[in-house]
């Protein structure tokens, strides 16, 4: 009987963190495509991530713009809206980003800036009710697609996604993988735990994207 009470109660907890990762790959399963592959939309989201103490972007973040900038070249997307975390003064992932996709050769004025895009979750609610954004094709790593669709998704916006891991066919560093895909148990959980809650993130006066045309 003890035997049983133990494992129920080591279960929860790996049923709760893996459960919600299982459904969010189902759910991005067949929303996943190629460059060449993905339906056009008016916006790509780009979503942020580690910028080094010199201003050099990651290398995911990197392959991240690339990623957004092969989008606009091939036409599938007419504006990148660039999304990540400037929470302090000395740390600011957007305007970054700004700065690599120009050198990628995507024009200014085709770069949106959300300087509030702490998570995944904020960023696609920001997307929504600050940007109007109701369409669009999402772009980071394989590994963190998946929540994204799903949050995004979930949040009522019509989103594809494209995976950057193409642009490094060799992979990234063992420990960063093994670190982010660990990451995205809990995370996944979590952003499930939002998405039933539906707290609100930062926002401010609406800079609707759809008004650039």
């Amino acid at each position: 009987m003890w035997r049983l009470v133990i494992l129920v109660v080591l279960a929860i907890p790996v049923i709760g963190l893996l459960g919600p990762r299982v459904y969010a790959a189902l759910y991005a399963r067949d929303r996943v495509y190629s460059v060449d592959e993905v339906p056009q939309r008016r916006v790509a989201i780009v979503f942020g991530a580690l910028v080094f103490s010199d201003g050099q972007p990651s290398h995911m973040l990197y392959d991240r713009l690339a990623t957004g900038a092969d989008l606009y070249h091939a036409g599938k997307a007419d504006v990148l809206l660039l999304t990540g975390d400037n929470h302090i003064k000395t740390y600011n992932e957007p305007e970054v980003m700004r700065d690599y996709a120009i050198q990628l050769g995507v024009p200014e004025d085709a770069i949106v800036l959300d300087y509030a895009g702490f998570r995944t979750y904020d960023s696609c609610y920001r997307a929504r009710d600050i940007f109007k954004v109701d369409e669009a094709i999402l772009v980071t790593q394989r590994f963190h697609l998946d929540r994204a669709l799903l949050t995004c998704g979930q949040l009522g916006l019509d989103v594809v996604g494209v995976a950057a891991d193409y642009q490094r066919p060799e992979g990234y560093r063992f420990s960063s993988m093994f670190y982010s895909q660990t990451r995205e148990l809990p995370a996944t959980a979590m952003a499930v735990l939002d998405l039933l809650r539906r707290p609100e993130p930062i926002l401010g006066e609406p800079l609707p994207i759809v008004e650039r045309e």
